[in-house]
């Protein structure tokens, strides 16, 4: 079977079960920005140097698969989701960043007022990972206020990833500020 199906080419998609809606449909555009979430999640995985970060990312992006997948089902249809087996997001995810947030926040981590990205590519890589993640919320909270979103716990998890996302772009940048100062001395030398 091809990836090329053409069942798109009118600008409409299938939500899980197969109903049918335009590909600019707020649940779309919800589960759209989840899965760039997950993507720019990725990018920022593969571009860390500490494997504190690498083991972290990891399990979030499978937890978004999860959260993709709730998205992407019609209010209508979540019950032949669960009874299909299918995993919704709950308070053990949430709780999951939680228990991280605490484990970044008891190590040395150093900064002030706002932040710049930049510094190095690992922490600018979840720079732009915290605001794909504030956009997804965002689209989240549009499916809430259209009564189209059933289970308020998403739009908590991705608020709370968010919130980590800072926290681990201020802990890489603290994590390799020497080596963040040297190249910039050397930068300023050429």
């Amino acid at each position: 079977m091809s990836i090329v199906t053409k069942s798109g080419d009118k600008g409409k998609t299938a939500l899980m079960y197969g109903r049918r809606v335009s590909k600019c449909h707020p649940r779309v555009e919800a589960y759209g920005c989840v899965d760039e979430l997950n993507t720019a999640l990725g990018l920022a995985r593969a571009s860390a140097q500490q494997e504190f970060v690498r083991d972290s990312l990891l399990p979030i992006q499978q937890d978004l698969v999860v959260l993709m997948g709730e998205l992407a089902t019609a209010v209508e249809d979540l019950p032949r989701y669960v009874k299909d087996g299918f995993s919704l997001v709950t308070s053990q995810l949430t709780h999951k960043l939680d228990a991280l947030v605490k484990e970044v926040e008891a190590q040395s981590v150093s900064f002030k007022g706002w932040a710049t990205p930049g510094s190095c590519l690992n922490s600018a890589a979840l720079d732009v990972a915290r605001t794909v993640c504030r956009r997804a919320e965002r689209r989240v909270c549009a499916l809430q206020e259209a009564d189209q979103l059933q289970n308020s716990e998403i739009i908590i998890y991705l608020n709370r990833l968010a919130d980590l996302l800072w926290l681990l772009a201020r802990w890489v940048e603290t994590q390799s500020a020497p080596a963040t100062q040297v190249q910039c001395s050397e930068a300023k030398s050429e």
